[in-house]
């Protein structure tokens, strides 16, 4: 009766166990597809589990090497480029670390190798943590290339460029940290990419006047949180720029922006203490503007409209300056739909409006509040400060098309239960306001959910529920 060690009353003993390989078995595209998933490393490696895998961590068409995993970087690189086999590389990333040493030849070797299987997409991240920064081998970026088509560099070093570089087919260029020998060099990168449609910068320093002259460019951001000396500044001239990024910049700069009459979307957040005589003047064909700068080192374009305009975000932090400039371009946007305000990191540092201030309206009411504005939205809305409240009744009085409105503050403590009453009573007064848009639906959002969890998380703590963050 005992059927341990059976199947269907057969002994296990002559059952034949296959083992198979499925995985080899699949098709080589999905195989690659998997590969290209794994760290290059682990992709090499699997060229000893069998003949079919012998070669074909060859054929990945992306390839990354860490310094900090190979004792000979710069010869186990250019090996495994020369065993290469794919028709085209699509990508090679290489992270160069302080403590595993390559010189300029092995890196420019290395690349050279990668130029030449048609590479596609360059990553080069230097991490170098020690004083002083190296010098860029500059032979690579002047070497004839008709297939690179990003290219991304980032960390310690420096770019020398005595002439021009030579990507014919470059896209995209993204340029995180990194030093340039002189203003020079910045001219003969970029006009080496007569392609060249999208640029991001985190820039350092050490130019004086980085000159953005790409004919081709459509979208650019900047980003420059650098702190040092006078004189130093942006020039661009990108007649096909559509897009436009700056931010982080809070120093003596200056920004001159010669010619992009194509742009279609502009994000400004620049904190300079050098007057910016004509950014906006610059922005008057803009269909999208978000606006977040130092009102007074902005000068108004008399006479100008934007006529395209028809969404627009402002910052309402410096209030007083700020809700003239918001006067002003109420009125020249004759077309505006899309409004919204937000404060979502500077409220801390404001004080109450000051006594007996009174907002500078626009002498009549702007022709987007008559006819076009569909929806204003206000992000940090404080709604005991008499100023925004005056905007906000305002905007309500006036939008004859107000399809909704929605007023957004910030967090009270759950504990504070008169700042609570005082809060809903002073939003109910505003949604009492009678409105020109009959159709008008007001939300007021109040979301103290993060000190609720905050007190929560406190009292678990204090009962010992809670061990760790």
């Amino acid at each position: 009766m005992e059927q341990k060690g059976k199947i269907g009353g057969e002994d296990m003993r002559n059952v034949d166990v296959v083992n198979e390989d499925r995985i080899s078995e699949l098709p080589e595209d999905l195989l690659l597809h998997i590969l290209s998933s794994l760290p290059t490393e682990d992709a090499i490696a699997t060229s000893v589990l069998s003949k079919r895998w012998r070669s074909l961590w060859k054929l990945v068409p992306n390839l990354e090497f860490d310094s900090e995993y190979h004792r000979d970087f710069s010869e186990n690189v250019c090996r495994s480029l020369n065993l290469h086999g794919a028709l085209f590389l699509e990508s090679l990333h290489l992270m160069i670390r302080y403590w595993r040493e390559a010189s300029e030849s092995d890196i420019a070797m290395c690349i050279g190798i990668a130029f030449e299987h048609h590479l596609r997409k360059l990553v080069l991240d230097y991490d170098f943590r020690k004083q002083g920064l190296d010098i860029f081998p500059s032979s690579v970026l002047c070497t004839l290339n008709n297939r690179l088509e990003i290219l991304e560099l980032s960390g310690s070093m420096i770019l020398d460029l005595p002439s021009p570089a030579c990507f014919k087919s470059l896209r995209e260029l993204y340029l995180y940290y990194i030093h340039f020998e002189n203003d020079k060099s910045v001219r003969n990168l970029l006009c080496g990419c007569p392609s060249l449609e999208d640029l991001i910068m985190h820039r350092c320093g050490n130019v004086k006047t980085f000159t953005v002259a790409v004919p081709s460019l459509q979208r650019l951001t900047i980003n420059d949180r650098y702190t040092g000396r006078d004189g130093r500044g942006y020039v661009i001239n990108a007649p096909s720029l559509k897009y436009l990024n700056l931010e982080g910049i809070c120093t003596r700069e200056f920004f001159l922006i010669e010619n992009a009459p194509e742009l279609v979307e502009a994000k400004i957040g620049v904190y300079s203490e050098t007057t910016n005589e004509n950014i906006l003047e610059t922005l008057t064909s803009v269909r999208r503007l978000s606006l977040d700068l130092s009102p007074l080192m902005i000068k108004y374009p008399t006479g100008k409209n934007f006529y395209q305009l028809l969404y627009l975000e402002m910052c309402t932090n410096e209030p007083k300056e700020r809700w003239n400039l918001l006067s002003l371009m109420l009125d020249s946007s004759p077309k505006l739909q899309i409004l919204k305000l937000f404060d979502l990191y500077h409220y801390y540092l404001r004080k109450d409006s000051p006594s007996g201030w009174e907002w500078n309206k626009p002498k009549c009411v702007p022709e987007c509040l008559l006819f076009h504005l569909e929806t204003f939205m206000w992000t940090g809305y404080e709604w005991h400060r008499e100023d925004e409240r005056e905007v906000a009744t305002y905007i309500l009085k006036n939008a004859r098309h107000l399809k909704k409105a929605t007023l957004s503050t910030k967090p009270i403590r759950p504990t504070a239960l008169k700042k609570l009453e005082r809060r809903r009573e002073m939003l109910n007064d505003l949604a009492n306001v009678v409105r020109a848009s009959h159709s008008c639906h007001l939300v007021c959002e109040t979301d103290d959910t993060y000190y609720t969890n905050f007190d929560l998380f406190c009292q678990l703590r204090k009962h010992n529920t809670v061990k760790h963050l």
